[in-house]
This record gives C-alpha cells, structure tokens and sequence, in this order.
C-alpha cells in the first residue's frame, strides 16, 4: 500500500492546486450566503476568505488528497441570525455543493481552452494518423501545456467528488443540512446525535474503497455530459494526459 502511495505521489502533487481551492471556494460559499442570510457569525470570525489556512482540516484534507473525496473545517453558523432558520440553513449548507459544481463547469472551460493549443502541437506531430511520440514528448510547450489539462482535468473531479459526497444526506455532510428541511426536528436531532460516529464509518468507506465506484460513475458521467457540450476534443485530451502519466516519474521502497 505504502509503495502505492509513494508511486501515486506525482499526481497527488498535481491535484495539490485544486484540492486547496475546492476546499477553501467549498466553506467560504458557506459563509457567504450566510452572511447574506443574516448570519454575520463567519464573517466576524474571518472565515469569509479563500485562505486555506483559515479552512483546512488535516484529516480531511488529507481525505482529500489519498481519496479525492474529503473535507475542510466546518464555517460556523448561527441559526438564530436567520429569518427562516430551517429554509436558510439549507440554503448556507447547498452553496458548498453548488461552488464545487460551479467550479467544474470553470475548470472545465479553462481545459477546452487549453486544448485548443495542445491540439495543434499534437497535430504537427501526426503523420500518417500515428503520433510521433518521441519528437512530441521532447516539445516543451506540449509537456507544459499537457500538466496544466491534467491539473485542470483533476480538478473537475475532485470537484464533481466533493459536490456528489457533500449531498450525501447523513451528518456531517451538507445533505444532511439540506435534509433538515425535510424531516421533522425530532428524528433530525436524533440522528445528528450520532454526528462524530457517522463521520467516523465514513472514514472507514473512504479506506476500503466500497464508495469508489458509485462516486467514480455519477462523476464521469457528469463531465462527460460537461465534455460533450463543451465538444471536448477528448481523443487529444486523453493521449496527452495517458502520455503525461507514463513520464511522471515513480517512487518506490
């Protein structure tokens, strides 16, 4: 497993960039629609910034990093601010989603644009419908360029994974928040009273893989739809990025 890590460490480094700004865009949207609600309560603890130092959360971030889902610390808010707690409560808790959705759709944009060039590097390197492979890989606009699609590319998925586990109605997530809206006060408080164990069962899925594949599906099926509106070129995209991944280097014990 460690061997695994250690040769994943190349990309993890890659989606470095993304995971910070996913976080920190996640809980500063928290707290200002919050703010925007009624609530000051995170404004006046400067939580409203994209710092990520005012928002990480080891554990989490660490989540974040190993299994592209995770989580920051939590932007304190106060009901009592609010005019209509429960509807504004849900609100505040969907914004996190929504950015990170929000997020993907920009990520995604700025790797369509960047495909433009990457493509016609990658074109000037066909002949005869095969890649020179060896002459592109020593272009250094096309390595350059391929790490920023791969940044951006990673960043459309943790971001797509971080929206989709957020929406996971059970605490401490933000769908339990929007849920809250739902059900009746009596059953919610029942269940939010089990908060630390849930979190803790979650962790234990994360490790084990088990939500890998329905997070992996509902993900590639969403910036699929994303490449297809967008008339991705994805058969540049994915050789740039498969090319990419060959030549990052490798760590081993």
């Amino acid at each position: 497993m460690l061997s695994n890590l250690l040769n994943d460490l190349p990309l993890m480094l890659l989606a470095l960039p993304a995971i910070l700004i996913s976080l920190s865009v996640h809980e500063a949207s928290h707290g200002y629609v919050a703010y925007k609600l009624g609530d000051p309560t995170a404004r006046n603890l400067g939580r409203l910034t994209l710092n990520p130092f005012k928002h990480i959360n080891i554990y989490g971030f660490l989540c974040m990093l190993f299994f592209s889902v995770g989580w920051a610390n939590p932007v304190p808010i106060n009901t009592r601010n609010f005019k209509k707690p429960r509807r504004d409560m849900a609100i505040s808790a969907a914004a996190g989603p929504v950015s990170n959705l929000c997020l993907a759709v920009i990520f995604t944009v700025l790797l369509r644009l960047v495909m433009i060039p990457l493509q016609s590097v990658m074109q000037g390197y066909i002949s005869g419908g095969y890649v020179n492979a060896e002459s592109l890989q020593a272009n250094a606009v096309y390595t350059l360029l391929s790490l920023i699609a791969m940044m951006l590319y990673l960043g459309i998925s943790l971001n797509l994974n971080l929206m989709l586990f957020n929406l996971i109605p059970l605490p401490p997530l933000d769908g339990s928040r929007i849920a809250y809206v739902f059900l009746p006060s009596n059953v919610y408080f029942k269940i939010m009273r089990y908060e630390r164990y849930i979190m803790i069962g979650f962790i234990v899925l994360l490790a084990t893989g088990i939500l890998d594949l329905p997070l992996g599906t509902i993900t590639s099926a969403i910036s699929n739809l994303l490449f297809e509106i967008l008339d991705m070129p994805e058969s540049y995209m994915y050789y740039s990025l498969n090319d990419l991944l060959s030549r990052l280097p490798t760590f081993s014990l």
